[in-house]
């Protein structure tokens, strides 16, 4: 593929951020809109210069001259969305969280390997050119045996029950908003999760507003997660090794810098600074990926997509919180 041409479902504030980072890539045409309704496309087109706008999630997985489509809309509604895109024979980027559980992850990744198609999370984080270079020191072993992991996410927003961070109908709390992030980091460095516990509070819509989590990766490994969204937090993580740390500073989801402290020699700060819209980083590797011929990419695969999914199932089992359908439990669906 010389341009991919990209459509765009959904038109809120991050469809808009990732249609900026694709505007400033050579290599993607930003071609069209999908929306719930013909005016809010025609708007998101005209702001952001899409040539297509179409009336409905349907018309947009039907044009057959889009080549991927970005799948923007809230949590909940990922796995029918990136579902019809699939069906319709498109290559899909879905934003995190990929679903809700699980058991909407195997669904969607079995669907595009029986068809495939390539499809992966849009996990930011991993993309950018500093976790590059930390999983480069990891593999060759400038920490050691990694072996722990600390990490934070945490912002304090008002209480709003009909906002997306606080409606259980749109997926709210901390688990999917931001300790997916948290989860997925420990995934990368340590592994992926074989065992999850925590604790949390449930606010007074029903959601975790604020939850704290350990994890096992397998030989002994183990992280420590917190996240919420009443309570601001550092923003920072620290990889622990057998032969010294990292820290990454905040914030650590979107990186440009960390300190590398071995026993008996100077600290060593390594920068990686970024671009503006760090949305461009993922967009590059699914079409790299796309010229490549790969079905998945290999930063973020998606085995390991759905094992962090399942890790959160874990952790949230003990709360008693379910999402909406999620009557039998997070397993079911």
């Amino acid at each position: 593929m010389n341009r991919v041409r990209w459509g765009i479902l959904g038109a809120g504030s991050i469809a808009g951020r990732f249609s900026e980072a694709l505007a400033a890539l050579p290599e993607a045409e930003t071609l069209a809109v999908g929306s719930r309704s013909q005016e809010s496309a025609d708007r998101f087109a005209a702001a952001r210069g899409f040539p297509r706008a179409y009336p409905s999630y349907e018309d947009l997985a039907a044009d057959p001259d889009v080549d991927v489509v970005y799948v923007a809309t809230p949590h909940p509604f990922h796995a029918e969305n990136v579902e019809l895109c699939l069906r319709a024979g498109k290559a899909v980027l879905c934003e995190k969280p990929f679903t809700v559980n699980a058991a909407e992850a195997r669904r969607l990744v079995g669907l595009a390997r029986e068809r495939g198609l390539f499809l992966m999370e849009g996990m930011w984080t991993r993309f950018f050119p500093l976790m590059g270079r930390l999983r480069r020191m990891l593999s060759d072993g400038t920490l050691g045996e990694p072996r722990m992991l600390t990490v934070d996410f945490g912002f304090r927003a008002e209480l709003d029950p009909a906002s997306r961070l606080f409606d259980p109908k749109l997926g709210g709390g901390a688990m999917l908003d931001v300790g997916v992030y948290c989860v997925s980091l420990a995934s990368m460095v340590l592994g992926r999760p074989v065992r999850g516990t925590g604790i949390s509070h449930l606010g007074e819509t029903g959601v975790d507003e604020q939850f704290a989590a350990a994890l096992e990766h397998g030989g002994g490994k183990i992280s420590a997660i917190t996240a919420g969204t009443r309570t601001s937090s550092p923003h920072e993580a620290t990889v622990l090794g057998t032969e010294g740390y990292a820290r990454i500073h905040s914030p650590w989801w979107r990186p440009e810098a960390m300190t590398v402290s071995k026993p008996g020699h100077e600290d060593e700060v390594v920068r990686e600074p970024t671009e503006e819209n760090g949305f461009r980083y993922e967009a590059e590797e699914v079409m790299r990926c796309l010229g490549a011929g790969e079905r998945e990419s290999q930063i973020m695969p998606l085995d390991e997509t759905v094992s962090v999914l399942e890790a959160m199932d874990g952790i949230r089992s003990s709360w008693g919180l379910r999402y909406p359908g999620e009557e039998a439990g997070p397993a079911a669906r």
